[in-house]
């Protein structure tokens, strides 16, 4: 399996929403819809994404922005613009004139006139629907140029979000979904991007065998001398070369590795803490907990709660 594979096993748009906004300058929206992950393009026009605690980045027409839901920022015609309007769940145009559409599925907010900035976004409202091994890899904001992202055409994803038509919502969550496929295949083809080294190390011949037997096998109790016979090499040269392209040793990223599983598995089902601390290779709850609290800094119980409303909500003003 490639690495866009990898980070994509199991994610799957479920309902999602798709909204266009026609700006006139000065503009500047607050995104606080609480999404865990968002998609957004121009369709004319240039915006500026600015992250609270991250560069502002420019986006141009058919530029495809993946933004993570835990960093808060704003979509700006200029990034010293101060928002004028926050955009949540509940309310995409709060106090905006000349609101064309908000029913439906797809929303429109604005209205057309010479000059306008056209901003498309689309969101996957539910963490479920995204696995924690992909929100983990990726950046805050990742911007993916049109030379580099052809699919699905700017055009096609506006002509689905203008009106409503049978079978939209189907058609919008495999839009949302094929969004996100161009947009990580051109971030791991392009050589200068900081992809996860991982993602890199599946194409070694050594390393990515060693990767591919603890994604398929992460319950097994695994030792670098175990791991290193089944790839045919010695523990010492797997262990160097391991180290050298992920960043981190064996042991280390398979714990990881287990967490990050546990975490999908704590969020998608409702088995036991102890029955998933086995699916991952720990031995009891006990285990599983202690090392979740060392690596993702809380407890497993904690995670699997569902958000504050003010979050999902988008109503904390982020």
């Amino acid at each position: 399996m490639d690495a866009v594979s990898e980070m994509l096993a199991g994610v799957r748009a479920r309902g999602a929403v798709f909204r266009q906004a026609i700006m006139q300058p000065p503009w500047a929206l607050r995104m606080a819809s609480g999404a865990p992950l968002t998609l957004a393009t121009m369709l004319r026009g240039r915006a500026w994404i600015v992250p609270d605690q991250h560069e502002p980045v420019s986006i141009g027409i058919g530029d495809i922005a993946v933004v993570r839901g835990d960093a808060p920022y704003a979509v700006a015609d200029d990034p010293a613009t101060a928002p004028s309007l926050v955009v949540t769940s509940a309310d995409y145009c709060p106090g905006a004139e000349g609101l064309e559409h908000a029913s439906g599925l797809a929303r429109t907010c604005g209205t057309p006139a010479e000059g306008a900035a056209v901003l498309v976004s689309g969101a996957f409202e539910r963490r479920g629907e995204l696995s924690e091994r992909l929100l983990h890899a990726l950046p805050a904001v990742l911007v993916v140029t049109a030379e580099g992202s052809s699919y699905p055409s700017v055009e096609m994803v506006a002509e689905e979000v203008a009106r409503d038509r049978p079978g939209q919502q189907m058609v919008l969550d495999r839009l949302l979904d094929l969004m996100l496929v161009s947009a990580l295949r051109s971030w791991f083809d392009n050589p200068e991007a900081n992809a996860p080294p991982w993602c890199r190390a599946l194409d070694d011949p050594v390393v990515g065998i060693a990767l591919r037997l603890l994604h398929d096998t992460p319950a097994r109790p695994w030792t670098v001398a175990d791991l290193a016979a089944k790839v045919g090499v010695s523990r010492a040269a797997l262990a160097r070369r391991f180290t050298a392209l992920v960043g981190e040793p064996p042991m280390a990223y398979l714990a990881d590795w287990r967490i990050t599983l546990a975490a999908d598995l704590l969020r998608e089902t409702d088995h036991s803490v102890a029955t998933i601390a086995r699916q991952v290779g720990y031995a009891n709850a006990f285990a599983l907990s202690v090392a979740f609290k060392r690596l993702r800094g809380t407890r497993p119980s904690d995670h699997r709660r569902p958000e504050p409303a003010q979050w999902r909500a988008g109503t904390d003003g982020r």
